[in-house]
This record gives structure tokens, C-alpha cells and sequence, in this order.
């Protein structure tokens, strides 16, 4: 938000966002814009001339989740095993996902038009921890930490509905690490 803006816009972007997190957090990424601006107090044009799309939205309500991840990767990049670092950080990320109910949407890959903010934190975090995983053998080296991210994006949506989502998604995760032919 600008500080060039009007003293009632601030406040309307934070009453925005706030009801916004809220909502996000009760329905996932498919929260209504319409809810969302009559629990605000604000009309819908409003809601959209501050988030011209839903994307924009998600970004903002999950804005201080990807901060917290970003700092984690740089945290464990220093690990010894970097093997372990790598997965660690990814874990998190599934827990985040899971956790925070419109994240997943938000990282996910909506073309190569689209501008991704929160996707493209991610990526710059997780890269340290991804190269030095294919340094020392861990991970091929032409994995990248977008197809990671896709993996883990696609573990939450398909398991958002799963009666308890945060196991299931654990699980699909541990089995797309170990793979489906262990020591081969």
C-alpha cells in the first residue's frame, strides 16, 4: 500500500485485508470477493480497485506466512546435512500449505503470463537449500525449487478435502520423497 494513498483508503486496504485472512482461512482460496467487501463495510469495487484479482488478494493474506518461510530457508541453509535441510524446509512448506488454507493456491503455477509474487519469494528462498542438496548428490541436479513447489501444491489441493488433510498430505509428501521404487 502506498503512503501517497488517502488516509480512508489505508484504512480500507486493512480492513480489507484483515476480513480477508479471515475468510481465506474459513473457505480457502475460493472465498467470495462479495463476503468479503459486505463484512469489510466497503462496496465490491473497492475490494478490487485494491486487489485487481483474486491472485493479488491471496498474495496479500499470505504475505507474512511466505516471509516466515522465506527466513526459515535462510535459517537451515547453514545445516550440515543439506539433504536434511532441503526436506525440513519443504515439510514446512507442506504444513504451511495445509495449515493456511489459500496458500497453496497462491503458489500455484498460473502460466507463464502471470506474475507471481509469492511463488517467486519462495523460489529465491528455497534455491540455496535446492543447489547445495544437488552439490552434494541429494537431489538430481536439474530438480528446480518451482517443479518442488508444483509437487507440494498439488499434494494440498488434492488432499484439501481429505477428512484430515494435514496426515494425508504428510503422507503423499514422504511417499513423492522416498519414491515409488526405493533403492533402485
Amino acid at each position: 500500500m502506498s503512503d501517497g494513498q488517502r488516509a480512508d483508503a489505508r484504512r480500507n486496504y486493512a480492513r480489507i485485508l484483515a476480513v480477508a485472512e479471515e475468510e481465506v482461512a474459513a473457505h480457502g482460496s475460493g472465498a467470495s470477493l462479495e463476503q468479503i467487501a459486505r463484512t469489510a463495510n466497503v462496496g465490491s469495487a473497492t475490494v478490487r480497485r485494491h486487489f485487481p484479482t483474486r491472485r493479488a488478494l491471496l498474495e496479500a493474506v499470505s504475505a507474512n506466512r511466505i516471509a516466515a518461510l522465506c527466513a526459515r530457508a535462510a535459517e537451515l541453509t547453514g545445516e550440515e546435512d543439506s539433504r536434511k535441510a532441503l526436506l525440513t524446509w519443504l515439510d514446512e512448506v507442506v504444513v504451511y500449505c495445509v495449515s493456511a488454507r489459500g496458500l497453496a493456491a497462491a503458489l500455484s503455477y498460473d502460466g507463464p503470463t502471470q506474475e507471481n509474487s509469492c511463488s517467486a519469494a519462495i523460489e529465491d528462498a528455497g534455491e540455496p537449500l535446492l543447489r547445495r542438496a544437488a552439490r552434494d548428490g541429494a537431489v538430481p541436479p536439474e530438480a528446480t525449487v518451482a517443479e518442488l513447489i508444483t509437487l507440494i501444491v498439488g499434494i494440498v489441493l488434492a488432499t484439501e478435502h481429505h477428512p484430515d488433510p494435514a496426515a494425508q498430505a504428510d503422507r503423499l509428501f514422504r511417499l513423492a520423497v522416498a519414491g515409488l521404487s526405493p533403492g533402485t
